[in-house]
């Protein structure tokens, strides 16, 4: 017996053929049953298995526990991901765009100014000291600016109600701009709203058109100033037409056809166009209602004569196929004799002046100015169409989302230049990306830039939103310095952060 196992041991303490590299655990050995019946010529030796503790340690204990479990014949463990929980119906269509363009403006939580002052028609006469179409002297109207005689430089005015509702019609109001926190709306007066009021006056004496582009660094107040121009001429009897944000008309977001009988080919849009229509009624209501139809027109449907220009606008708004013609009808009754003064905005300048995201039939990208409605703004921006009655187009360009534009900066540069009487800027000649199409509407261009404000602005300004509520420091002359200095020279977005936002 005992050669027999010495016979067998030594086969079984015989190396590996796969080596254990570990020895740091006690070896392990599992030898054959000698009594277990074999097939002949197989050596029992051989049948051994070979096993260490460093192999069992090397297997994860999880692992090892669900290898024992399929031998004998268990089920694997399988944990299933929870589902979802649903708290509530999804959102409708449009509902989360509506939520994001949502614009408060009135808070019941703030105080109410006393002595706020509300914008109206008088107003605007006093603030750029015009009366009954003659101007003053040019002594009393610097008196008048600089606040000697009354003047309104550096006080917030508030907007009626009748106004608030035309420029929320308009969309004239952006979300960034912080209306839901005071009362109700109000403005700050500028020295350049007094010079921007008493262009727009004296182009509805003389009959002419204005043609202004508002340029300034990221929160200086371009669009703000714009709001200012529509709130001037809504008091004032004009009708308003205003493109809130070009990048819509330009993405590529909205359907859009071709016209016939155009040629170069122009597209129009018509769901936007349709919007565009019903904006213009509601704005312009009270004007429109009193305006009628003087002519006939060959227009997809059958249009009573006699018709006032605020109906006119509900066909349009009504059926979008039949929106451009209804438009360009609507159009040529606003500009024929004796209508009211007109005002054109667009915003975000530059989306306009490049290729939009539209596709030709042949997939070639569509410029700009091949969509109707940029084309109609474009030929009175450029001075290729005026106003009959008079009227401005303003156009404000963005600093914070809007493309880059090469031709539109060398514009701007140049208008500059040429109202400063300093020597024009030359073209690059190593530039590529001008816009042929865009140079040749930019030559003729006058450029209002907007800075900081002054001390004297900043200061009525933190007063106002002190006797708001909203500003819970003294407002004193250390206290306006110290945040007109901050916010780079009374940049009025920065004072705006740091005196309303910011909390330390």
């Amino acid at each position: 017996m005992f050669r027999m196992a010495s016979s067998h041991c030594w086969k079984c303490l015989s190396r590996p053929t796969n080596p254990i590299s570990s020895t740091s655990s006690p070896l392990v050995l599992r030898f054959a049953n000698p009594s277990t019946t074999t097939k002949p010529g197989v050596n029992v030796a051989t049948t051994a298995q070979f096993s260490t503790t460093a192999n069992l340690a090397a297997v994860p204990a999880k692992a090892a526990k669900m290898l024992a479990g399929k031998s004998k014949g268990a089920k694997t463990l399988r944990i299933k991901k929870k589902a979802f929980v649903k708290t509530g119906k999804p959102p409708a269509s449009g509902e989360r765009k509506a939520l994001r363009k949502r614009i408060v403006l009135s808070n019941t939580n703030a105080l109410e100014v006393r002595d706020l002052r509300d914008l109206d028609g008088k107003m605007v006469d006093e603030m750029v000291a015009v009366k009954k179409g003659q101007e003053q002297s040019s002594k009393s109207l610097a008196a008048a600016v600089m606040g000697n005689e009354g003047g309104l430089v550096g006080q917030v005015v508030g907007l009626k109600g009748v106004t608030v509702d035309s420029l929320r019609a308009v969309e004239a109001f952006k979300t960034t701009q912080g209306w839901g926190i005071f009362r109700r709306p109000a403005l700050l007066v500028r020295e350049e709203t007094v010079a921007l009021n008493k262009k727009m006056l004296d182009a509805e004496l003389k009959r002419e058109t204005i043609r202004v582009v508002l340029d300034g660094d990221k929160g200086t107040g371009k669009s703000l100033m714009m709001l200012s121009a529509m709130a001037t001429a809504f008091v004032k009897g004009w009708v308003v037409l205003n493109i809130p944000e070009a990048q819509e008309v330009t993405n590529a977001m909205t359907d859009y056809a071709a016209i016939p009988g155009t040629s170069p080919p122009l597209y129009s849009q018509n769901t936007y166009t349709a919007n565009l229509l019903n904006q213009i009624g509601k704005a312009n209501s009270i004007i429109l209602a009193d305006l009628t139809m003087s002519k006939e027109y060959s227009l997809p449907i059958p249009v009573p004569t006699g018709i006032s220009l605020f109906r006119l606008c509900e066909l349009g708004a009504r059926d979008p196929d039949i929106a451009w013609p209804i438009f360009q009808a609507l159009w040529s009754e606003l500009t024929l004799e004796g209508r009211p003064p007109i005002l054109m905005c667009l915003d975000s300048l530059s989306f306009t002046m490049q290729n939009s995201l539209y596709r030709a039939p042949d997939y070639s990208p569509i410029h700009a100015h091949d969509l109707a409605i940029v084309k109609h703004f474009i030929d009175h921006l450029s001075g290729a169409t005026t106003l009959l009655n008079g009227g401005a187009v303003l156009a404000a360009t963005s600093r914070s989302h809007a493309p880059i534009s090469k031709s539109l900066n060398l514009a701007i540069k140049q208008a500059e230049d040429k109202q400063a009487g300093r020597e024009i800027t030359s073209r690059d000649p190593f530039e590529k990306s001008y816009d042929v199409r865009a140079d040749v509407v930019l030559k003729k261009l006058e450029v209002m830039r907007l800075k900081g404000l002054s001390k004297r602005e900043a200061r009525g300004l933190m007063e106002y939103w002190a006797k708001s509520g909203v500003l819970r420091s003294k407002v004193d002359e250390e206290s306006v310095t110290e945040k007109w200095t901050l916010a780079g020279n009374g940049v009025v977005g920065e004072i705006q952060r740091t005196a309303l936002w910011m909390r330390m």
